[in-house]
């Protein structure tokens, strides 16, 4: 019985948007710890885990995307306030950043032993996610922290 009423409770109160956003943002900054052990140790192993990090964050991204967009018609039925389109921009701009990141790793496989602009572009993008994530972050928390408005009957 009581496993029954858990499920029951877990279910009510799943938040898929909340699970998918925190997946993605909890990797990033993972992702450039391991980048700073890179640079301070000239390891490449570490950056291998870098590679793999952002690679499961840019497969992340569009889930977080959607299920947001999908939350948001349905819980704010699609308002136009200001904290919604701060982080479709910041969403499109993590994505934007990502896909530049993993682009150039990519195409650059030795991208850390090289010392030329794709190099210091590459640190730059990795590094320019952490404010993004911490700004769609500290709106998200904004929004969860305000009550819901009224459902459709």
């Amino acid at each position: 019985m009581a496993g029954s009423s858990l499920l029951k409770e877990m279910k009510k109160t799943f938040l898929f948007h909340a699970i998918a956003a925190h997946f993605s943002n909890g990797l990033i900054p993972v992702s450039v710890l391991y980048l700073l052990l890179t640079l301070s140790t000239g390891s490449i192993y570490f950056e291998h885990t870098v590679e793999h990090l952002i690679l499961i964050v840019i497969l992340a991204i569009p889930v977080s995307f959607i299920s947001g967009i999908y939350d948001w018609k349905k819980k704010y039925r699609g308002a136009k306030a200001p904290i919604f389109i701060k982080k479709i921009r910041l969403s499109a701009l993590l994505f934007l950043l990502c896909i530049s990141a993993v682009t150039i790793r990519l195409s650059i496989p030795n991208i850390m032993t090289l010392h030329g602009i794709e190099h210091w572009l590459y640190i730059i993008l990795l590094f320019s996610m952490l404010p993004v994530v911490t700004l769609l972050g500290h709106y998200g928390g904004k929004l969860s922290s305000q009550p819901k408005p009224p459902q459709k009957p």
